[in-house]
C-alpha cells in the first residue's frame, strides 16, 4: 500500500470516528432534553409545559430539536412544530417508508418506559424527509420525546 493510500485511509477513519462521536453527543443532548421536559411536565403541568416547549426562550425548541408529547395511545398532546397534529390520534401513522413507527413507540413506552425509535420523517428545518432517531420516555400516561436527524 502506498503512503498516500495510507494517509487517505487514516483520514477516512478519523472522519468516521469524529462523526460517530458527534452523533453520540447529539443523542446525549436529545436524551437530556427529554429528561428535562419530563421533569418540567411533572413540576409545571402539561398546559404550561406545552407552552414552554413551543418557545425559543425556554431551551426546549432549538433548530431541529423540539419536544413532543403524546398519550400512550399516540394521541398528540403537544407538538411545537406542527400544531395541526395536536388532538389527533396517530397510532396508525406511517413514516415515508411505510413503517408504523408509532406502534413501536407505544409498545416501547408501555414495555420498557424509555428508549430509541428510528424512522423517516420530515425535518422542520430543511423540509426534507430524513432518518430520525427519537428518544422517548414515559411520564404517567404520556410519552415525551425528541429526536435528531441523521
Amino acid at each position: 500500500m502506498s503512503r498516500l493510500s495510507s494517509v487517505f485511509i487514516g483520514v477516512a477513519v478519523l472522519c468516521s470516528a469524529q462523526s460517530a462521536l458527534a452523533e453520540t453527543e447529539r443523542e446525549s443532548e436529545v436524551k437530556q432534553l427529554v429528561k428535562k421536559a419530563a421533569a418540567h411536565i411533572k413540576t409545571n403541568g402539561l398546559d404550561k409545559a406545552c407552552k414552554d416547549f413551543s418557545s425559543t426562550d425556554t431551551g426546549f425548541l432549538k433548530g431541529e430539536l423540539y419536544v413532543f408529547v403524546q398519550d400512550v395511545n399516540i394521541k398528540v398532546l403537544c407538538h411545537p412544530t406542527n400544531a395541526r397534529l395536536v388532538g389527533k390520534e396517530l397510532l396508525d401513522l406511517k413514516d415515508a417508508d411505510g413503517k408504523a413507527f408509532n406502534h413501536e413507540m407505544a409498545e416501547l413506552a408501555k414495555s420498557k418506559g424509555s428508549g430509541w425509535i428510528t424512522y423517516r420523517w420530515p425535518n422542520p428545518v430543511t423540509q426534507q424527509i430524513g432518518t430520525k432517531t427519537t428518544y422517548i420516555e414515559r411520564v404517567g400516561d404520556m410519552i415525551v420525546g425528541s429526536g435528531i436527524y441523521k
